[in-house]
């Protein structure tokens, strides 16, 4: 795909109001309440991808309190597409992770138990080892599955169940995120290698050469649940310098809007760098389809 290639959202009537679609190779974040849409999102613009760039897109789960997101029932209804989850406790099987026959996955949801708090001021100093134990054991996997299958071609990935804190740095969840952006997604393939296959690096760089891509074109897509669901709110929101949407590419807000003595949704497209966009607020339906733009 040609760097200036837009990635669609797979929402209609939305790409034309982003100058044609997402800039591939940044970071876009969805912000909204719980149920006003997201995770619909997640699904639409990671099913784009299977016209678009040949492969779907794929799924990493970060919720850790009540149940993962409802990806696969989405998945199911909009497009027929029974998601392939994986395990999070299965060490990494690298001998196998080139392989033509072999099955990445397109869900991991790597918390595998929930009602556990996610920042680092709730815990006390047991439950937060038992945090780092847990994340160290699974990030391997984590990198696995995200770098295994963008060495067989899929340029989406969307991360979701992130859980609104008051202190992002506080946040073990954004801590994991920000190291699966930055050191798995948009690192160069070689060095995710190195941190992967370590004393077996040597053995498998052949393989590794051959089946190298550009980071320039993989789209991210951060689903992030707010406090706030009056779209209002959302978009008064203060960003504080170094905060995650201040650095985020992509900046859409999703949220409730009065009409009268009715309550819809709607939208809002905060920033967009490099390209123009509306500044309008839009109205948006959810059905058994999806998101639509009004």
């Amino acid at each position: 795909m040609n760097q200036r290639v837009r990635q669609s959202t797979g929402i209609p009537g939305l790409d034309p109001l982003l100058g044609g679609g997402l800039l591939p190779g940044t970071l876009t974040v969805v912000v909204g309440a719980t149920g006003i849409g997201k995770s619909q999102f997640g699904v639409q613009f990671a099913a784009a991808g299977g016209e678009q760039d040949g492969r779907r897109g794929i799924f990493f789960d970060m919720n850790a309190r009540g149940d993962a997101q409802n990806q696969d029932e989405y998945a199911r209804r909009m497009f027929d597409w029974s998601l392939t989850r994986v395990d999070p406790g299965v060490k990494p099987q690298l001998n196998t992770l080139f392989s033509p026959d072999r099955d990445h996955g397109d869900y991991l949801h790597v918390f595998d138990y929930h009602g556990r708090r996610v920042t680092r001021r709730d815990l006390e100093w047991e439950q937060w080892k038992e945090w780092q134990a847990e994340l160290n054991t699974k990030l391997s996997r984590a990198i696995e599955y995200v770098y295994g299958n963008l060495c067989a071609g899929v340029r989406r990935v969307v991360i979701d169940g992130i859980e609104p804190v008051g202190r992002p740095s506080d946040s073990i969840q954004l801590n994991l995120f920000e190291y699966i952006y930055h050191q798995v997604i948009h690192k160069d393939p070689e060095w995710v290698a190195r941190d992967l296959f370590r004393e077996k690096y040597r053995v498998n760089a052949e393989a590794i050469a051959e089946h190298t891509y550009d980071t320039k074109q993989v789209g991210c897509l951060l689903l992030y649940t707010s406090h706030e669901a009056m779209l209002e709110d959302l978009i008064s929101r203060p960003l504080d310098e170094g905060d995650l949407l201040s650095g985020a590419n992509t900046l859409i807000y999703f949220g409730k809007i009065r009409e009268g003595v009715r309550i819809s949704k709607a939208m809002y497209i905060a920033k967009h760098r490099g390209s123009a966009c509306t500044d309008e607020i839009i109205p948006y339906t959810i059905d058994d389809n999806g998101i639509s733009v009004a």
